[in-house]
């Protein structure tokens, strides 16, 4: 239940206005005294609310998605980034050099998930770094928090240290497997997943090569900055 806030009681009171409000018919929503409370009090009440609520009370009416969307570095955003993201990830170069807390928030939305990976990979309480603990005869993946179905998306990837004998960096389904025996090129080995072998700079996708990148003699290793995924 936590402790309340400057003169507005029960967070749980607040959360439960919100969810009353987000679950009303659309043509109701935003009529009673939820839709006529000043920016600054519904700006306290929604610093108690997590993510996925805040969605909601984003559909509610006009003035509530513009009290939250209207400024990303206000108190709901802070109180948020307080709650949901380590220290280490607040430290990282990639969020710090972000403009706003609502910013980081959405970063850290798409770091790698603990729940989607080999169990021979470890995430750092940063979000954005793996490490592969030295299993033999093992390959081993791990995935983001958030998909994509459809758009033109790209990623800087850094990888530390050595290659070793199988490196493959790329995109795949919730289908996909993370992890397999022996060293194979895991992300492209079938239909659901589509690789770059950092090692020989082959393109794999369902098993097979498919052309190389980038496409140039000599290519540099480590360099390659853009590599963008569009398509549907």
């Amino acid at each position: 239940d936590g402790g309340a806030g400057p003169g507005l009681g029960q967070p749980r009171a607040a959360l439960a206005v919100a969810a009353a409000a987000a679950r009303a018919p659309a043509g109701r929503r935003g009529r009673g005294i939820g839709g006529r409370l000043p920016s600054r009090v519904l700006e306290l009440v929604f610093s108690y609310l997590e993510l996925s609520e805040l969605r909601s009370c984003a559909l509610v009416c006009k003035h509530w998605y513009r009290c939250l969307h209207g400024d990303e570095n206000s108190e709901v955003w802070r109180s948020l980034c307080a709650r949901s993201l380590a220290e280490e990830a607040l430290r990282t170069d990639i969020l710090c050099n972000l403009p706003s807390y609502k910013a980081k928030i959405r970063a850290f939305q798409h770091a790698f998930s603990t729940n989607d990976c080999s169990r021979n990979v470890y995430i750092k309480k940063n979000g954005f770094t793996l490490h592969r603990n030295p299993i033999a005869q093992s390959t081993d993946g791990a995935r983001t928090k958030i998909g994509f179905s459809e758009g033109r998306h790209a990623w800087e990837v850094w990888w530390e240290g050595p290659l070793g004998t199988v490196a493959v960096i790329g995109i795949a389904t919730k289908r996909a497997p993370m992890q397999c025996q022996g060293y194979v090129a895991l992300l492209g080995s079938d239909d659901q997943s589509w690789g770059w072998n950092l090692v020989d700079n082959n393109l794999l996708h369902n098993g097979e090569v498919n052309g190389s990148f980038p496409q140039c003699n000599n290519a540099p290793k480590y360099q390659v900055r853009n590599w963008v995924f569009s398509g549907k």
